[in-house]
């Protein structure tokens, strides 16, 4: 699946990701993965439904779908570069990534932001009904030991 658009090229196609620059953006730039290692971010990319934003055959975006396709997704690692954003680019990736045939009729779809839920909003996500439901095991810095 891939949409050109003003300039910029939406793509699910995983050979046009550079995963030099998505490594360089999480480990550097993010705050959910600072310190990642590549083979990590490699391991990641060969193991998720991922998609890129690219122009001029640069990566200058990516998200990627945890998922087994049938009934869960998990959305992660999403990120714009700084220079492109405000264009309009997230919101079309994720119009691209919730209508994409390998996830129609999940049960559940779910992230994690520390600073984007008014984007998230628009496509329907929202804090959750029963959050005391779900837990978790969080490995602080697990990139810095």
């Amino acid at each position: 699946m891939e949409i050109i658009e003003n300039g910029y090229i939406f793509s699910d196609d995983v050979q046009k990701i550079d995963p030099i620059s998505v490594h360089h953006y999480l480990s550097t730039q993010s705050y959910w993965a600072e310190g990642i290692p590549l083979e990590t971010v490699q391991k990641s990319i060969d193991n998720s439904l991922c998609f890129g934003i690219y122009k001029d055959t640069k990566q200058i975006g990516f998200a990627r779908w945890i998922t087994d396709k049938t009934t869960f997704a998990y959305l992660a690692d999403v990120y714009v570069l700084e220079e492109h954003r405000g264009l309009g680019l997230s919101k079309k990736l994720m119009s691209l990534m919730l209508f994409h045939p390998d996830l129609q009729g999940l049960r559940r779809y779910m992230l994690a932001t520390q600073d984007a839920h008014g984007l998230y909003a628009q496509f329907g996500f929202k804090a959750l009904e029963h959050p005391d439901r779900l837990m978790a095991i969080v490995v602080p810095k697990v990139y810095q030991q």
